[in-house]
């Protein structure tokens, strides 16, 4: 059953880009395979080639054969879908090619028109001027844009004054694809829907916490924009910090979405912040080497295609902090995210504190709550419990198991999928903003000054291992050890 009926255009700058035809029309085809598409809607992609809807259509249609089968659409599908798709050709240095998109667009009043800028990030700023200037940023307009989201605190920030040049800020979506994921939605749920966990979020009852976003892959084709990132950029400033703040923020006042993003702002400024001395000490950087994946030999990252000679970039970040408040004085965060690691698995690890005084032999390994981001979402809580009921028994480890895509199959809407549809609701949420963006950055900008003046390359490991052994000694010090290594 569709949803009601709701007249909206959503453009799609960077119409054939690859975020586009890998990412977001495969998810705006599931959300109209699933019925949750309102009607009265149509999907516009902008490019530079000249090419008609027609052209286009069977473009994107050749372009779905490469997506993963559950989501590839039959013949009969893609036709009902196509009738949706729509193409316009456009240079985006030309203000008349804005004037000619806002008189098409003004021919049928859509009630809702959401940008999406599926675009180089230094593309972001020409387009909002260029909208603003032509008056495509009334109140029913709403803009999304992709990360990375500037380069450091001053691109950010000059990104953000252009945007709210053009736009309120509340037509502004920052998109963190990973707020999207079933798994971190359940996380707020979990938390602020059931009297169980609150008592225990807090210093006295969590030994630490574990945040890694590792991949097996290694930077593809993306050689030499993923040089000018690193990991750091790519993952940690985004990903990894709004993970932190849902796990760490205070319950907020309604599940209003500015109530929500003043508690995340609110552990952003509650980091630990660095200092050149900290950075050595709570933070791993590391570059990969050649090494074995999946049973296949795999080049280092310096031998990997569209790569400078002898570069310094880091594709391994692992770093520790703490938040600097009553609930989690003293407990540290730990945060790690790779390429060409053991294999692809984002998860965040709760480890509870060991019981105060053991009476089980064996009763020394403490309870965890992990929750799974990918390859699959669900929630495993770790237990102990007795085999048997012989005096002197050792307790085993059991595990509680939610599989999200088991519970929930018939409802199980992708990260995408969702964010597309938040956006055309014009519901925020999910979505970061600009003072949570520029707080984040804020904080790991010491990392980054400091590794600019640090003559040291980053440490080296072999792919397909989990990063440079510094790691493991870093958590070590608290008496810590990563999830895997328990």
């Amino acid at each position: 059953m569709h949803n009601r009926s709701m007249s909206f255009d959503l453009v799609l700058f960077g119409g054939t880009g690859d975020l586009t035809w890998r990412k977001l029309m495969p998810a705006l085809f599931q959300a109209f395979r699933h019925g949750k598409l309102p009607v009265g809607g149509r999907i516009v992609a902008v490019a530079r080639d000249t090419r008609s809807d027609d052209a286009y259509r069977a473009w994107l249609q050749q372009r779905f054969a490469e997506v993963e089968h559950a989501k590839r659409p039959s013949d009969d599908e893609f036709a009902r879908f196509a009738a949706l798709l729509h193409y316009r050709r456009m240079d985006l240095s030309q203000p008349g090619d804005y004037a000619g998109l806002k008189a098409w667009l003004d021919e049928r009043h859509a009630d809702t028109v959401v940008m999406y800028l599926a675009t180089s990030p230094h593309l972001f700023p020409q387009i909002c001027a260029q909208l603003g200037a032509v008056g495509l940023n009334g109140p029913q307009v709403r803009v999304v844009l992709e990360k990375p989201l500037g380069h450091d605190l001053a691109s950010a920030q000059e990104i953000n004054r252009i945007v709210r040049g053009a736009f309120d800020e509340r037509q502004a979506f920052r998109i963190d694809h990973y707020l999207g994921k079933p798994s971190v939605q359940n996380l707020s749920a979990l938390r602020f829907g059931n009297a169980l966990f609150e008592p225990l979020w807090r210093r006295e009852s969590i030994a630490n916490i574990q945040i890694t976003l590792a991949e097996g892959l290694g930077v593809g084709t993306r050689g030499d924009f993923y040089d000018r990132t690193g990991a750091l950029r790519d993952m940690v400033q985004n990903h990894a910090l709004q993970l932190l703040t849902m796990i760490a923020m205070e319950p907020p006042s309604s599940n209003d979405a500015d109530a929500i993003r003043d508690e995340k702002l609110k552990v952003l400024k509650s980091l630990k912040p660095f200092s050149a001395e900290s950075v050595a000490r709570d933070v791993v950087r590391g570059q990969y080497r050649a090494g074995t994946v999946g049973g296949s030999a795999v080049p280092g990252y310096l031998e990997e295609a569209k790569v400078p000679t002898g570069s310094t970039t880091e594709t391994f970040v692992a770093l520790r902090t703490e938040v600097q408040s009553w609930r989690w004085a003293g407990v540290p965060f730990f945060l790690r995210t790779g390429k060409r690691l053991a294999g692809r698995h984002a998860q965040i690890v709760v480890n509870f504190r060991p019981v105060p005084h053991p009476i089980f032999p064996g009763s020394s390994r403490a309870n965890k709550l992990v929750i799974k981001l990918q390859p699959e979402d669900g929630l495993e809580l770790h237990l102990l419990a007795a085999k048997g009921s012989g005096q002197g028994e050792l307790l085993s480890p059991v595990f509680l198991d939610l599989d999200f895509d088991k519970a929930f199959a018939a409802e199980r809407v992708g990260a995408y999928e969702r964010l597309l549809l938040e956006a055309i609701a014009g519901r925020l949420n999910l979505f970061v903003r600009s003072d949570e963006q520029e707080q984040a950055w804020r904080w790991v900008e010491p990392v980054l000054e400091t590794w600019a003046r640090d003559p040291n390359p980053p440490r080296p490991y072999a792919a397909g291992t989990w990063g440079p052994p510094a790691a493991s000694a870093m958590v070590a010090r608290d008496g810590c050890v990563w999830d895997e290594e328990q």
